[in-house]
Order: structure tokens, then C-alpha cells, then sequence
């Protein structure tokens, strides 16, 4: 038989899988290393067992105690779930921009959350930092696991992500693209990644808001920088001790609005629902994309899951409110959803026009492709053939080459409905859309003007 003892034995060991539509003009091989995969679903799990076995084993952290954290939610996730199985308590704090499933997820796990303001200093003593302090002075037995200044957080990373990274891509990563808040996870991964092949590149994705880029530029700590924002899970308004600014070679800033923008896409383009610290990589990454060239291998981390942001990036009157909903134009992609698993209908130069006819009659459709053996060499439609056969009654009996038009343009599934309408006229009825799954469809006059219609 095959099985874990306890669900911590579940933790690390995530996919590495490959990013294909949204990267498609990036030059190198991006794969997204999967951390939904974990207990907690995020990555944060990894460190918060680590920093929990290495205060049991230096006696920090008792029996029967309770554990203290200022968290996001991922990294409170991580601990609670050890603390289910070890037998601790748990109090969190966290702040009120942080999303409402966060706290239940939480909660759920026997946690004891108190929520804090976030539009206060660091030092002020509202603040989720100066709260969890407090409290492990106040409650007895008790530990701050402190994420920020801990080095189990950056070690766990050095212990297990680096590692599965280096093997997974057969040593082949030129680019290691992380988003960083406490930065234990891209200064522990990075740090062993380094000590392997020092030519590796750690960028990390920041936030405008937060004070990382500039301080790693100029070494400037500006309070200026400092202002809300929105995305979370990355930035501070602070310098952790985790983040180690001689492993990462270059800070790259993504507004609020480009990383929840992202977030949707990621779920909707690549099939894979995790939350608003991976768009805001994703969306640096392609900011990026002139670092990159053939043949580079760039990791990009994805820490947590979807289903943590329902009522925020994944809602669309939340996105509508703070003016981040792009109404999306319609692709090639929507206009053949409809069909796109109907078979195409083609003709071969050699049928005749009286064949042409009857498909259109049987499949109820105007206009066919006409494919020969290297690939589409021409259309028929009704319009043609109709003026055609006015003029010569025998045409039923002629073959589809002696009368066929040239073949209709070719688009990508990506393409917009507008380049794709500049291409329809009287001349020209229809286009065909290569699919990303392989093969053709056709897009009609009648396709668009049911787009439009609504």
C-alpha cells in the first residue's frame, strides 16, 4: 500500500507545467512552478512546517503552545494545518485588504483571526505586526512564528523548492521570476539556484506602493514610495530580513490593475486558477520579456490558489468598481466556440460544382474551403456559383477548380474580431481560424454578426 502518515507529508514536490497562449511572444520556455498543489494550496506551507520544526527542536515552540502570526493567509494556512496534526493553537492576525475566503479558510482550520487596518505604519500599534507582538507577550506558552525575520522561511526554500526546481528542469533554468513579500521564497530558492549556476537570473516582481525596487537600485529606504495598494501577497512597506537584496538581481514593478487583470487570464488562457501574486509575475514576466531569448528556461513561481480571491480579482462587480475590468474583446477564439467541434466541410479541387451544392445543402451552410492535397487552395460560395451557373447552365457537371475562388484568409485563435472583420467582404464571405488544438474552422459573415448582436 501507498500512503502518507499525515497530510504535512504531502507538502513540496509541485508541478512544473508550461505556460503555452499567454507567453506565446515570449522567446524563451516559461514554466510555472504549480504550489496549489500543496495541502494548503500555496506555497507557503513549505516554510511555515519548516519554521514550526525548528522552534520545536530549539524548544521555542512547547507542547500544548500557541502559535502567533501577522499573515496574508497563506503562510496562517500553512501553520494551522501543522497545528491541526501537532496539536497547537493558533491566532492571526492580518489586515482588511486581504480577502474575505482568506479569513474563512482560516477559521475553518480552528484559527482565531483578528483583523487589523491596513492604512497604518508598521510601528503603529494597530497595525498587524504591532498586534501580533503584543499578543505573544500577553498569551502564555505562546510563539510568533514571525515570518519576516525568520531563516527557517528562506531555509525551507533552500531545502525544497531550489532543489525541485534544479531537477525538474534538468539544471536548464537561465530565470527564476518570483513575487516578493517576505522574500523567503525567492531568496531561499534563488540562493541555492545561485550556488549551482551563478549565471541564473532572480528577478523579483514588486508592487508600486512598496518600497523593494528602489531600495535595491539605490539603496534608498524612501517613505514616499510607501502608499496603499491593492494586490496582495507581495510588497512591503518595510525590509524583512528574508529578503537578501544580493540574490536578486533586478526588481520589476506591476500596477494592481495589470496583476488582477493577469489573475483572470492566467485561469481563463491557461487553465490553471491561482491567485493575484501569480498574475502580478506573470504580468512583470511579460514586461520582461526582452531579458529572455531562444533557449533560455525561465521558472516562474505560482504561490497560491483561485479560490482565495473569489470575492475580489475573480468577481466581476469588484474589478468593475475600481475601473479594472477590460471588457474583453471577442476573439476568433468566441466567434467558432459554437461550432468548433463540428467537423469542417471542405471540398477537393477535383468534386464537381454539383457536389459543392449538395453539402451546402445538407449542412445548411454558403461557403466551403476547398482543400487539396498541400493544404487550402481556393473557397466556393452560393453567391459565386449562383452568378456562375446564370452564365453557364452546364456548370453543375465542371470541376470545383475551374471555378473556384481564392482561398479564404487565415487567422490565429487569438485574433481580434475586428482584424478579423477587415478581412470579410462581398469578395471574401469567410476566414478560416487555425486552432491552437490543431486543424480548421471557419468564421462567417454570420458568426460576427451574432458576436456583435450579442
Amino acid at each position: 500500500m501507498k500512503y502518507y502518515n499525515n497530510i504535512l507529508q504531502t507538502i513540496g514536490n509541485t508541478p512544473l507545467v508550461k505556460l503555452n497562449r499567454i507567453t506565446r511572444d515570449v522567446p524563451a520556455l516559461v514554466l510555472a512552478k504549480i504550489e496549489t498543489t500543496n495541502p494548503g494550496n500555496s506555497i507557503k506551507d513549505r516554510m511555515a512546517l519548516k519554521m514550526i520544526e525548528d522552534a520545536e527542536k530549539d524548544g521555542r515552540l512547547k507542547p500544548g503552545g500557541t502559535i502567533i502570526e501577522g499573515t496574508s493567509g497563506n503562510t496562517g494556512m500553512g501553520l494551522a494545518i501543522a497545528s491541526v496534526i501537532k496539536g497547537y493553537k493558533c491566532i492571526f492576525t492580518s489586515t482588511d485588504k486581504q480577502s474575505k475566503e482568506k479569513f474563512d479558510a482560516l477559521r475553518a482550520f480552528g484559527a482565531e483571526v483578528i483583523v487589523c487596518p491596513t492604512n497604518v505604519e508598521p510601528e503603529d500599534p494597530r497595525s498587524y505586526y504591532s498586534v501580533s507582538s503584543r499578543l505573544v507577550n500577553e498569551v502564555p506558552n505562546s510563539w510568533k512564528a514571525n515570518q519576516y525575520d525568520n531563516p527557517s522561511n528562506a531555509q525551507a526554500h533552500y531545502e525544497s523548492t531550489g532543489p525541485e526546481i534544479w531537477e525538474q528542469t534538468d539544471g536548464k533554468i537561465t530565470h527564476l521570476v518570483v513575487g516578493v513579500g517576505t522574500g523567503g521564497t525567492i531568496c531561499g530558492t534563488g540562493r541555492y539556484l545561485k550556488e549551482k549556476n551563478p549565471a541564473i537570473q532572480v528577478l523579483g516582481i514588486d508592487t508600486y506602493g512598496s518600497v523593494f525596487k528602489k531600495y535595491k537600485e539605490t539603496g534608498i529606504f524612501d517613505k514616499n514610495e510607501i502608499y496603499p495598494y491593492i494586490t496582495e501577497g507581495i510588497g512591503e512597506d518595510f525590509l524583512p530580513e528574508n529578503v537578501d537584496m544580493s540574490v536578486i538581481d533586478h526588481f520589476e514593478k506591476v500596477t494592481d490593475k495589470d496583476a488582477a487583470i493577469m489573475t483572470r487570464r492566467i485561469a481563463r488562457e491557461e487553465g490553471i486558477f491561482v491567485g493575484n501574486s501569480a498574475g502580478s509575475a506573470l504580468a512583470g514576466l511579460l514586461q520582461m520579456k526582452d531579458r529572455f531569448k531562444e533557449g533560455d528556461v525561465v521558472v516562474i513561481i505560482f504561490h497560491d490558489h483561485g479560490t482565495r480571491y473569489l470575492g475580489k480579482m475573480f468577481n466581476d462587480e469588484w474589478m468593475r468598481d475600481r475601473g479594472f475590468l477590460v471588457e474583453e474583446k471577442k476573439t476568433a477564439r468566441d466567434l467558432v466556440a459554437s461550432h468548433r467541434d463540428l467537423k469542417l466541410v471542405c471540398v477537393s479541387p477535383g468534386e464537381l460544382v454539383s457536389h459543392a451544392l449538395d453539402k451546402m445543402k445538407k449542412f445548411n451552410i454558403t461557403q466551403i474551403p476547398v482543400l487539396g492535397e498541400e493544404g487550402f487552395v481556393g473557397a466556393v460560395d452560393e453567391s459565386s456559383l449562383f452568378r456562375y451557373l446564370i452564365d453557364h447552365p452546364d456548370a453543375m457537371e465542371k470541376r470545383i477548380d475551374e471555378v473556384m475562388m481564392p482561398p479564404f484568409p487565415m487567422v490565429r485563435e487569438g485574433d481580434s474580431i475586428e482584424h478579423i472583420s477587415s478581412l470579410i467582404s462581398r469578395e471574401v464571405p469567410a476566414v478560416l481560424v487555425q486552432l491552437d488544438s490543431g486543424g480548421c474552422h471557419i468564421i462567417t459573415r454570420n458568426d460576427i454578426i451574432k458576436a456583435i448582436a450579442g
